[in-house]
């Protein structure tokens, strides 16, 4: 019989977040709410006045301060509550209301961007030494007057947001074709019993040790796509012909230089780590070769690439146990930082155990209050890496809001999963150290050595794909079915090597991943593992000073752009030692591994 999912009101008070801490009750959100809904008049109150002199620029930021610790406070108690329990129609209304308030507030402030460019830089200059307040939001202003030959006139900017709506919908109707139509058979296992395709189901199918089920779910899934290859392919051309549309309106030389902008990243970034990856492909062969003579095949296809090697070795890790191990890897970060975590367990900041009607997976909101944590934890040694993880982003969080003004408190997208991954990478090399068991330690080696595969390496190639199809676009090439399917085809082969059967219907992958509509985003998933890798080992080698500076890249925010916040750290990721410096960790988990399964 399949255990019973209890309802929200049977889990214990001490395993669900404190969401109190930010509204008692649903009367002050609406109080806040109203009290929002005015800074829509004093926003537009401030138009064509940032030519009258400092003060007026000055009001201006700091009313938008003002409206940020208010909107964050909304935010989080409207969304962490319809989390919990997505049937409660009240918390799904006030999430609504939001969004909607969102776009009147921005409507609002779009005057803001053209006023701050049209002032001189010999004028902003007169304004910092008569304000010296407005000093705290030159690097704000820098941001935005950094952008000035990317801004259009007022109607050519007025004509790229009436075109906007248009210019997302690839990423909408691919959303809708494959999250609501898209519908797959059933897999079928080695017993004739039927399994359910889901886009949540197919990985844990993957790791199932049933061979002919694995297949099955396999060709269900890609068969399905292959179906609608030339939908597919039009739709993702359309994405990139709309960013290749986007970056030449806004005169940037690339969709790549648009999209890294934004980050303040500069494009040597993005080649340097695929030209590192490349450089070090060969251990990504070795490790496929392992895989294959482990798992005792004649051939190895890609169906093959996700069951464990090493079986039966996953204990069930409950949250106390889960939590107690995590603290206990910390050690290396020092007791402040420890203390940050406990301050979080007390807290209550988690949302422990899973509910009926609350939201899979697991997040971390840095809000300014204190950051909250959702998880759904199953006692395995994935959901105590979620943990760590997401504790690892909460901390981040906790430090950039305590150490920084409001308008530098957030950090970028590229430095988010330094800080998750480290503490991921601190809590498995813990793990090892007292691991003296030979079947739980390859066990453990295999996950981290998988971490690697699915994080570094797969990101890369996806990465390499992106990059190439925009450049097919920039260079007038279609984008169809075959040249995609091709391309994803060759760059499977020379990233696998040849120990894996490239099956024609890994070529429709590309057609099921969703952050190719969103631009140059899975780059950074390599980069900021690759980082994060680097800085544990720093911290495990050179202890006090590694951790110093660590501490001081979390406590950043955005006060600096990310790559000068992670040199500060003592990461460079303009050059390619950091994935370098990973990838050789990589090569020494083979080298255990390959010893492990000799003995």
């Amino acid at each position: 019989m399949a255990e019973r999912v209890p309802e929200r009101s049977e889990i214990a008070s001490e395993y669900k977040w404190s969401i109190e801490d930010i509204y008692k009750n649903n009367d002050l959100w609406e109080a806040d709410f109203k009290k929002a809904q005015s800074y829509i008049d004093k926003i537009a109150s401030y138009k064509d006045t940032f030519a009258d002199g400092a003060e007026k620029l000055l009001g201006y930021f700091r009313l938008n301060d003002e409206l940020t610790v208010l909107f964050d406070k909304l935010v989080y108690y409207a969304f962490c509550r319809r989390d919990e329990d997505t049937r409660v129609a009240v918390y799904q209304d006030m999430a609504n209301r939001l969004e909607g308030l969102m776009v009147a507030i921005n409507g609002a402030s779009a005057f803001a961007t053209p006023e701050i460019l049209s002032i001189s830089d010999e004028k902003l200059e007169k304004y910092y030494k008569d304000c010296p307040d407005l000093e705290l939001y030159r690097r704000a202003l820098d941001k935005i007057r950094v952008q000035r030959e990317h801004i259009l006139s007022e109607n050519e900017e007025k004509i790229l947001a009436l075109a906007g709506e248009v210019v997302n919908s690839p990423d909408n109707i691919f959303s809708m074709f494959n999250d609501a139509d898209l519908k797959f058979p059933d897999a079928i296992d080695n017993d004739g019993n039927s399994h359910q395709i889901t886009h949540e189901s197919f990985i844990p199918l993957m790791r199932s040790e049933d061979r002919v089920l694995r297949k099955s779910a396999f060709d269900g899934l890609y068969h399905t796509y292959e179906s609608f290859k030339n939908t597919s392919a039009a739709m993702l051309s359309g994405q990139i012909k709309a960013l290749v549309f986007h970056a030449r309106a806004k005169k940037y030389s690339s969709t790549l230089e648009a999209a890294l902008s934004r980050n303040e990243v500069d494009t040597a970034v993005y080649h340097r780590l695929l030209e590192a990856v490349r450089d070090n492909l060969g251990l990504m062969h070795r490790y496929v070769k392992l895989r294959k003579k482990a798992l005792g095949l004649n051939e190895l296809h890609p169906y093959d690439l996700y069951v464990p090697i090493v079986s039966g070795a996953d204990d069930k890790i409950d949250f106390e146990q889960a939590k107690a191990e995590v603290y206990e890897s910390l050690a290396p970060m020092g007791e402040d930082y420890r203390a940050i975590f406990k301050k979080g367990i007390d807290e209550r900041w988690i949302d422990v155990y899973e509910n009926e009607g609350k939201r899979s997976g697991g997040y971390s909101a840095g809000c300014l209050v204190h950051p909250f944590i959702l998880l759904n934890h199953k006692d395995t040694l994935n959901c105590e890496f979620t943990l760590a993880h997401e504790m690892g982003h909460a901390i981040h969080s906790y430090l950039s809001n305590k150490n920084q003004p409001v308008v530098y408190a957030d950090y970028v997208i590229f430095v988010a999963e330094v800080a998750s991954t480290c503490n991921e990478s601190l809590l498995m090399q813990h793990l090892l150290s007292k691991s003296a068991d030979k079947k739980r330690r390859a066990y453990l080696v295999n996950y981290f050595l998988e971490q690697f595969r699915t994080t570094l390496y797969r990101q890369a190639m996806f990465a390499e794909f992106e990059l190439k199809i925009n450049e097919m676009a920039e260079r007038g090439e279609s984008l169809t079915a075959e040249s995609l399917c091709a391309l994803y085809h060759n760059l499977n082969v020379e990233y696998y090597g040849e120990d894996l059967v490239v099956d024609k219907e890994l070529d429709m992958e590309w057609a099921r991943i969703p952050h190719f509509y969103n631009d140059y985003y899975v780059y950074q998933y390599a980069t900021g593992f690759s980082a994060a890798i680097a800085l544990s080992q720093r911290i495990l080698t050179e202890g006090e000073t590694a951790v110093r500076d660590y501490i001081g890249f979390l406590s950043g925010g955005c006060s600096k752009d990310p790559i000068t916040l992670l040199k500060g750290a003592g990461v460079d990721m303009t050059s390619k030692s950091a994935v370098e410096n990973a990838l050789g960790l990589f090569s020494k988990l083979l080298d255990e591994m390959e010893e492990l399964l000799e003995n």
